[in-house]
């Protein structure tokens, strides 16, 4: 048996509190549930998980130990994330808003699955933390002594799987309440600064919390 199911059970209860604990990714959901939809929030949600994808690969491969071990490389990655993350809240928060919720498909039509999808893709894989965080988590699930490719496997499919779930049914469906804000001017403009003041308060702390 590949992983036993104290184990198993184990790390669904460890990728749970991971993803339920709000961060750049749960903001980025937010943010697309409220502006494209709950059903179009997915494809930011996927992009959020090719990024999770890489980063154990990144972690199985070995470079993640590199970029633990080497300050200037840890650094740069943890600027780029942060800078990254202002750019999307500084762009929200300045982002123009329609008249009235009628005129909204006018002046701003529905953001393409590709976007959205790289965006999420790049809000998860630019946080050097979430690296050095599977560095600690991963090998508590792996067993040298066995095959690691199916454990890697196992770990990825658990992983993605409930992130999904916790992105879509929790933060994505939890946004959908506040919905009835943006049908006016005001509370879409509201609604923009709150969330692009989040990124940016992402990004502090990606910054000046070690």
């Amino acid at each position: 048996m590949l992983v036993t199911v104290t184990v198993w059970l184990s790390l669904v209860a460890a990728c749970l509190v991971i993803s339920l604990t709000p961060g750049a990714g749960a903001i980025n959901t937010m943010t697309n549930s409220l502006n494209e939809g709950w059903r179009r929030s997915i494809w930011g949600i996927v992009g959020q998980q090719l990024a999770l994808v890489v980063h154990v690969a990144i972690v199985a491969a070995g470079v993640g130990l590199l970029v633990a071990r080497v300050p200037w490389l840890f650094e740069t990655i943890r600027y780029l994330g942060a800078a990254y993350l202002v750019y999307l809240g500084i762009r929200l928060i300045f982002a123009r808003v329609p008249e009235a919720a009628a005129d909204r498909e006018q002046v701003r039509p529905p953001e393409g699955g590709w976007p959205m999808l790289r965006r999420g893709f790049w809000v998860n894989l630019l946080n050097p933390k979430a690296i050095v965080f599977f560095l600690a988590f991963v090998p508590q699930f792996i067993r040298l002594d066995r095959d690691p490719w199916p454990q890697y496997l196992i770990l990825i499919g658990t992983t993605v799987v409930i992130d999904v779930v916790v992105m879509w049914f929790v933060f994505a469906a939890t946004a959908q309440g506040f919905r009835r804000l943006t049908s006016s001017r005001r509370g879409r403009r509201t609604l923009n600064i709150v969330f692009g003041s989040l990124f940016i308060a992402v990004a502090a702390m990606l910054m000046f919390v070690h």
